[in-house]
């Protein structure tokens, strides 16, 4: 007799489950389940849709090959039943059924299962902020919510916006709005800089300046207190620093696993309320497997169980319940956390563990911030690239890196191959120092930046150096006086110089002048010392160390750094 499989949830992993499943055992009794009419969809595409990158919204809903995975392309090309708008009620384990109604029509039913698939998802954090019931409130988490914004966009009645929130969704709504729509758009952001849970400090200003230069009002360290209506609709939202106008609201303030009907089951759950799974994605039911953004799975660095809401985790762990369902023995191995997101001119992509996250975890850890060309010096289009690596200090293990470029695909690659050997093995400094990667001058230097990050980590471990921070280079400036430094520009003559003239007490000393000008530098004060990228202002502190003079810390990054991070209007 056929096996009876019941999937609950229709976007990404159920239906990557469902196919699987049927290409492998393809006599399988498989019926879909979803409350909404729209299933199987492109999720994190719509932002784009928001900002008309993607023109129609079925593409969306598309294949490869242009056909609608509607409920009839499921059945006659997958060989499975898709019931949507159909709400699964209740799970009764012991008799194996699915208590479930059709939203419709009222009609409710036991579906019986031999294997039973949760891919439920998760559901927009709400924060109980007074208003959020008002008209033009949206989430953008289907496409519904993506339809209505983009027709009220084009309705050209929206002139101001607030986004709350400052994390993916947050942000590639506040750039589709801005960037599409002209329309004058603020994010409110309650920590203390955008994506503040997954970057450090550093990228997280880079960011934030990329969206001011593009006239995206940012707000951090700001709590929404409520939100403001007239006539039934949104028309300001209040912080606890401001008034904003706004004809259009978009909360994104994360998401909560929808794992109610797997706690009503009695099945074990985890951080933040998400399902436990094992490697094969079952739950504590061995005939009931879980995946997708409802789900918490093993962090690969720390061994801990996490939770992340990814659609790329998703659709890989659909396959690896497909195959199991059909009979086979395939594995889930965990994250490590990688992703990306575009902005204007600035793409951000990370993997594995900030330096924040890091500590957190009980890790005795660094971080270093390195700045360089993403490809061979002398070819003539290149751009900067900026890579964060975290270390733990006694192993020397590299437990993640994060980075910022407008060269998104290089970008990617880098962290990329940074992922991979993460999932796998547990790197030290000296292995991503010697990563093998390709090499041309159109696409990378010869000393990759990814090598170079892990060379100047490991340089820091060994003290060979002090690193600051681009902030903490700045606030040294700021409190120069009172500390007694002494700054020098190790930057080529002409840049250095027309800082030290608007500047006073900025030195330029260059570092093809240094060896002659010792005798300019005090022997009994700090010195900071700073060039473009950070390179020529270490060669510049082994001069002086040669010399005695070793009371000197270096702003890693240098200047690209500082200017990315918008930091520059501050030196003054």
């Amino acid at each position: 007799m056929a096996q009876k499989i019941v999937v609950i949830g229709g976007v990404a992993l159920g239906p990557k489950a469902a196919c699987r499943c049927l290409r492998l055992a393809p006599d399988t009794e498989l019926t879909l389940i979803d409350e909404n009419v729209f299933i199987s969809y492109g999720g994190c595409g719509l932002p784009y849709y928001v900002s008309g990158e993607i023109q129609a919204i079925d593409a969306l809903r598309s294949t490869n090959y242009q056909v609608v995975r509607d409920p009839d392309f499921f059945k006659r090309m997958k060989g499975f039943t898709v019931r949507n708008q159909t709400r699964a009620l209740s799970i009764d384990r012991q008799a194996k059924t699915v208590h479930i109604k059709d939203v419709v029509t009222g009609q409710e039913e036991d579906l019986p299962y031999d294997k039973l698939v949760l891919a439920t998802g998760a559901r927009p954090s709400m924060p109980p902020i007074e208003g959020r019931d008002l008209k033009n409130v949206f989430n953008l988490t289907h496409l519904e919510d993506a339809a209505a914004i983009r027709k009220k966009c084009e309705s050209g009645q929206v002139t101001e916006a607030v986004v709350i929130g400052g994390g993916f969704i947050g942000l590639e709504t506040a750039v589709a709005l801005a960037d599409m729509w002209g329309i004058n758009t603020t994010v409110v952001e309650m920590t203390p800089y955008l994506m503040s849970a997954v970057l450090p400090e550093s990228l997280g200003r880079m960011a934030e300046h990329d969206l001011i230069k593009h006239n995206v009002n940012i707000c951090t360290n700001e709590k929404t207190v409520k939100i403001e209506g007239e006539n039934g609709a949104v028309k300001a939202v209040v912080t606890d620093k401001r008034t904003i106008k706004a004809q259009l609201v978009i909360v994104a303030a994360g998401f909560i696993p929808n794992s109610q009907l797997a706690k009503d089951a009695g099945l074990e759950l985890g951080p933040r309320g998400a399902i436990i799974v094992d490697e094969h994605m079952r739950t504590t039911d061995p005939d009931i497997y879980a995946g997708g953004d409802c789900v918490s799975i093993k962090n690969i660095i720390t061994g801990k169980y996490g939770y992340l809401p990814l659609g790329s985790l998703s659709n890989r762990q659909g396959r690896v319940i497909g195959t199991n369902l059909a009979g086979g023995d395939d594995t889930f191995p965990g994250f490590v956390g990688s992703w990306c997101v575009k902005l204007f001119d600035l793409s951000i992509a990370a993997t594995g563990l900030t330096i924040d996250q890091a500590r957190r975890e009980g890790y005795d850890a660094i971080s270093v911030l390195v700045e360089q060309l993403d490809r061979a010096h002398f070819y003539p289009e290149k751009d900067m690239m900026a890579l964060e690596i975290v270390v733990e200090k006694g192993t020397k293990r590299v437990l993640g890196m994060q980075g910022a470029s407008m060269n998104a695909h290089g970008l990617k690659a880098r962290i990329d191959a940074v992922a991979g050997v993460l999932q796998y093995s547990k790197p030290t400094v000296l292995e991503i120092s010697n990563l093998e990667v390709s090499y041309a001058p159109p696409f990378a230097s010869a000393m990759d930046v990814v090598n170079v990050a892990a060379n100047v980590a490991d340089n820091v471990l060994a003290g060979r150096f002090q690193a600051v921070t681009p902030t903490e280079f700045v606030k040294l400036w700021q409190e120069r006086d009172q500390n007694n430094v002494f700054f020098i520009d190790a930057r080529p003559a002409k840049a250095g110089r027309e800082m030290a003239s608007k500047l006073p007490g900025w030195h330029a000393i260059p570092l093809e002048e240094l060896q002659d000008r010792l005798d300019e530098i005090p022997s009994d004060r700090k010195i900071a010392i700073i060039c473009n990228t950070g390179l020529r202002s270490y060669d510049s502190l082994l001069i002086m160390a040669k010399h005695g003079i070793k009371d000197v810390v270096n702003s890693v990054g240098g200047m690209q750094a500082i200017m990315y991070m918008g930091l520059d209007r501050e030196l003054k």
